[in-house]
Formats: C-alpha cells, structure tokens, sequence
C-alpha cells in the first residue's frame, strides 16, 4: 500500500465530502483504539473542524488513558480538533433500571454491550446536530464487509466511512505513518463494550491478520474443504459471521406492494 498516497486520498475525499454536503466539521467517538485514532487524525489532517468525543461507559482505565493520550497529541498538533467528554455510565445504569432483564445471562450482556455502541452513537448524532457536523465512522473493511463485527445502529450509524475500504492491517500502516501513539499502536483490539478485558480477537475466535486471508480466500472462490488444520478453523469462523451478520451489510428489506394493490 502507496501510505502517504492513501492518506492524502482520504483527506482529500473527506473535504470534497463536506464541502458538498455544505458541512463545517466532523465528530469521531474517541476509544482509545486504532481505528478511532487513525479516522480522526485523517479527519483532523482536512483542517477542518474536528470534535473527538470520549463517551465512558464503565470504561477500562487503560483505555481512557490511550484515548487521553491521542486526543492531546491531536489538540498539540492540530488546532482545528477539540475535545469533549460525555459519561455515559449514569445513562446506561438508569437505562438498565428501566428496562426488563433476562434469564439468559448470554443475552443479556450481548444486548447490554449493543445499547452501550447505541448511545453512543445518539451522543453522536446529538454533537453534531448542535455543530452541524458529520458523524464519521471508524469501521474497517474487514468488520464492516468481512465479518460484521458492529452493532447495528450503533458503531455502524455514521454519516461517513473514511477507512472503511482499508484492512486492518492496512490502517496499522495509516496509523505508523500518521504517527497516532505507540501505546495505541501496540494495544489488543478491543470493542470495550463488556466492561471486562476481552479483545476482539477472543469474541471472533481469530485474529485480524486470520480473518483478513480468510476474506481473501473467500473472494477468491475457496471453500473450508479446501483447507485443513487451523486454516479451516479460520475460514469457517470468517464463513459463519459473514453469513449470520449479512443483515448489516445489506440494504434494509423493504415489503414491496404490488401495483394492482394500491
């Protein structure tokens, strides 16, 4: 990958975007992670006005503290960025109260880790309706089209997808050139939506360099057959979540009537 061609193209891309939605700004929710840190240097590279938000939620300190870390590297850099904190955690436990549970202990954490990514998504929106900005999203291509690793309606409500075309191993490079802090840099990818250390890897059973040949062999036409080992381990973990997760990637199914019934 051409690095610093590939950074200027989004760059450029992101402020064609927004002069011609007539928009002034972006706003990215700041977790202390890879992808967020790269999509709001590149937001931030545009010169255009970029609000990084950090929105914990029970949050792990070690990621408060690289999110920190990264929005004051970017404030010292830049000084189009500014920076403002929503503590989510008051909002989340009265939703909690609010709502009925479950039996099922399983359930109940993925649904309770999906409504974490979905307030944050309406503190988003909610920042940059007051700013009149654009919500851009952190996705990467592999959790975007490979395995659907996002909420719906939450990390995956977004006005813009800057990086989304980029493997994750591809917005590793973006991040060295665009030197975003070590301590992210080096840092096991984590949704953060738990409450606990788990990485992503744990969740989907492979890592991100796997699941990245595993796309590829599947764009090229293989099947788990085709494979034996941990290779087929892999490939047939990237199969079953890029199948169950299809409804994220595709459109809305929308119940068509038939003319002669209108």
């Amino acid at each position: 990958m051409q690095t610093e061609k590939v950074a200027n193209h989004i760059v450029n891309w992101l402020k064609e975007y927004a002069s011609q939605a007539n928009i002034k700004g972006f706003v990215i929710g700041i977790s202390g992670g890879i992808d967020s840190a790269v999509t709001s240097t590149l937001c931030a590279k545009t010169g255009l006005e970029t609000l990084c938000v950090e929105m914990p939620i029970h949050q792990a300190p070690s990621h408060v503290t690289r999110a920190q870390e990264h929005i004051t590297q970017l404030k010292e850099k830049f000084n189009n960025v500014t920076d403002t904190r929503v503590d989510l955690t008051p909002v989340f436990e009265t939703f909690k109260s609010s709502v009925p549970t479950s039996d099922s202990e399983a359930k109940l954490h993925l649904t309770l880790a999906n409504t974490r990514a979905r307030l944050r998504m309406t503190s988003l929106y909610y920042l940059a309706g007051l700013h009149g900005y654009l919500v851009a999203g952190t996705g990467n291509k592999v959790e975007d089209f490979g395995v659907g690793f996002y909420t719906k309606y939450g990390d995956g409500g977004v006005d813009i997808s800057p990086i989304a075309d980029l493997l994750k191993s591809e917005v590793y490079a973006l991040a060295s050139y665009l030197e975003v802090p070590h301590s992210i840099q080096v840092a096991a990818p984590t949704d953060g939506l738990f409450g606990d250390s788990r990485s992503d890897e744990d969740q989907l059973g492979a890592s991100y360099d796997e699941l990245e040949w595993a796309m590829k062999m599947s764009e090229e036409g293989k099947k788990d057959t085709d494979f034996t080992g941990r290779e087929q381990e892999v490939f047939k973990i990237y199969t079953r979540l890029n199948t169950v997760n299809q409804h994220k990637m595709i459109p809305i199914p929308v119940c068509n009537i038939p003319f002669d019934l209108l």
